[in-house]
């Protein structure tokens, strides 16, 4: 038996667990999850639903979802449904989907878009609910413990060249959204929301408590910022690489590489072991610059759309 109810400040540690199990290749954090419904937006319209089911006498969060608007995008909204593992086959996962599908059609959302592992069963389960698959997207693992041994850093940069951490700009990150603004234009993607502004950019990216200033990198050329990638971390030892963008300018100099390189080397430093990161299956350049890092394919998932109403 199992119930589904709204997610709690208390249920956070237990959600982290069950997205852990489920999908091992995101990095998540109960003090992230707790920041995300409590800043989000009003226009997001975003929830949070549990499930909790009896194990051996004992109450358990056993899976988790979340649904939302994507502002600007005239009638999108997104999903994602977490399940341990252990609770599988007991009709969990299509709870979960059901309740997060009627919020959206309440808020008015017309086209759900969700990401979904790409193995026969998860892909069954989206087709027997009216998901169509399209772009895929490859998750990538960096086993900082274990690896071969990072590149070292190089000894020299070109003339006009340097490397900071965001930290370093204090509170002033205007010139940084600039660049996070040209760089999302060219990401490959199949939604486009527009473009925020400094303060809904700020609020949305670098007051997350999971976002790490400290471990975070730009490259600086000739006076401006020209590369940056950005650390994201569960507060032990795992780290997710959030966005890595190099302005148009400046491509093809390695800047990307080099801003990666700095933010795994300070990310060792700081006790992370395990490092992620996700492309889009066609963006052949950054999924070039992680290999040569030492990144491997640890999943691919597909992305998923359903018309609702």
């Amino acid at each position: 038996m199992f119930t589904i109810r709204e997610f709690t400040d208390t249920d956070a540690p237990a959600v982290v667990a069950v997205r852990s199990a489920a999908a091992p290749h995101l990095v998540n954090s109960a003090e992230g999850l707790r920041w995300e419904l409590r800043n989000a937006a009003p226009a997001r319209r975003l929830r949070r639903v549990v499930a909790e089911a009896e194990d051996g006498g004992r109450t358990r969060i056993a899976g988790a979802a979340d649904a939302g608007t994507l502002p600007g995008t005239g009638g999108a909204g997104h999903l994602t449904v977490a399940v341990d593992p252990r609770y599988g086959g007991l009709g969990i996962g299509s709870a979960l989907l059901g309740a997060a599908e009627e919020h959206l059609a309440a808020t008015g959302v017309t086209l759900v878009h969700t990401w979904v592992d790409d193995s026969a069963p998860a892909a069954g389960f989206a087709a027997r609910r009216g998901y169509s698959p399209g772009r895929t997207g490859r998750f990538l693992c960096l086993d900082l413990a274990s690896a071969p041994p990072l590149s070292p850093l190089p000894d020299r940069l070109p003339s006009g060249v340097e490397v900071r951490t965001v930290a370093e700009f204090g509170s002033d990150l205007r010139e940084l959204w600039r660049a996070d603004l040209e760089c999302a234009d060219d990401e490959p993607g199949d939604i486009e929301a527009g473009h925020l502004a400094y303060e809904p950019w700020l609020g949305l990216n670098w007051r997350r408590p999971d976002w790490r200033p400290e471990l975070s990198t730009v490259v600086v050329a000739d006076g401006e910022i020209a590369s940056y990638s950005v650390a994201q971390t569960d507060g032990r030892e795992r780290c997710w690489s959030a966005m890595t963008g190099t302005r148009r300018a400046h491509r093809g100099r390695g800047f990307a590489g080099l801003a990666k390189l700095h933010v795994l080397h300070l990310a060792r430093g700081a006790g992370v072991t395990r490092f992620y990161t996700g492309n889009d299956a066609s963006n052949a350049p950054m999924l070039a610059v992680n290999a040569r890092l030492g990144y491997r394919t640890c999943r691919t998932e597909r992305r998923h759309t359903r018309r609702l109403g």
